[in-house]
């Protein structure tokens, strides 16, 4: 049933307790009303279940968070201790090169020729060059690991306050899973003792029609037109669901659903009143 359909109801000042009266009021087949009631349940066990299964994918997402929180912490820390072992390799070939150069100038007293003088002084200027390069570097990677140094305690802090959200959220899923699972499991039962109110072949076309198209068996007939397809209804059966003495049950012939009115049921004046009339005018006017 539509939204449409159930604020009519309330405008008769139906409540979903007091539903199938209404119904049988109108005259139709005795399980059409407890038929129009599961459907109400199914459907509300249909949104109860689809919430319910829900919960679980919700708690795998905060599980997520968590995750991909702790993956920023551990690749911050990561990056910072790749960035410590290249500063302390650059520093080591640091020394390497001021060693070279110290080794150059010790041998440079002992050169006998100008040639020999000269290549040892493009080895000194060389390694003291490479050595100046090696320290900017060293420079460079500092900086970089104090850059490193304040997004391991940024993602810290980030890790710590999802910890602290994620561990609220889940709490209260867990609330929420054990409320849905209430409710599901007193829905459930409902369903059972009202089914059992329906005949077995009467609810045997309901499940058989609810497993093709869930959470839409009944159809009321309202303007002549079926409101599950919104098609027209063809005229004689619409005139015997508005007959009061009707048992019969009737189908779509579009959408397969099982047809029900609520509209009035005209009443044909009595003719022994009519008759009365002026049987008690004559009376008078003696």
């Amino acid at each position: 049933m539509t939204d449409h359909d159930h604020s009519r109801f309330r405008r008769q000042g139906v409540g979903r307790d007091c539903f199938a009266p209404v119904l049988e009021s109108l005259g139709m087949h005795p399980a059409i009303p407890h038929l129009v009631d599961l459907q109400q349940l199914d459907q509300r066990i249909a949104a109860l279940r689809a919430e319910f299964d829900g919960l679980p994918k919700r708690f795998r997402e905060a599980d997520a968070k968590l995750n991909g929180a702790k993956s920023a912490v551990t690749a911050a820390k990561e990056a910072h201790t790749h960035a410590q072992t290249q500063r302390k390799k650059l520093e080591l070939d640091v020394e390497q090169w001021k060693e070279r150069a110290k080794k150059y100038r010790g041998q440079s007293s002992s050169v006998k020729t100008n040639e020999a003088y000269k290549a040892l002084q493009q080895e000194i200027a060389n390694a003291e060059r490479e050595a100046s390069k090696l320290e900017d570097l060293v420079l460079e990677q500092m900086m970089a690991i104090e850059e490193l140094e304040r997004r391991v305690k940024h993602f810290e802090a980030d890790l710590k306050e999802a910890e602290s959200a994620v561990a609220s959220e889940k709490k209260q899923i867990e609330v929420q899973y054990n409320d849905q699972k209430k409710k599901l499991e007193t829905a459930t039962a409902e369903r059972v003792q009202l089914a059992a109110k329906v005949p077995e072949d009467m609810l045997e076309l309901y499940t058989r029609i609810s497993r093709k198209h869930p959470g839409a068996v009944m159809a009321e007939v309202r303007d002549d037109q079926c409101r599950g397809c919104g098609m027209r209804v063809l005229p004689h059966v619409v005139q015997v669901l508005r007959t009061e003495t009707n048992e019969e049950v009737f189908r779509c012939e579009t959408c397969g659903c099982i047809l029900y009115t609520l509209e009035p049921i005209p009443h044909a004046a009595p003719a022994a009143d009519a008759a009365a009339a002026p049987a008690d005018e004559s009376t008078h006017s003696e």
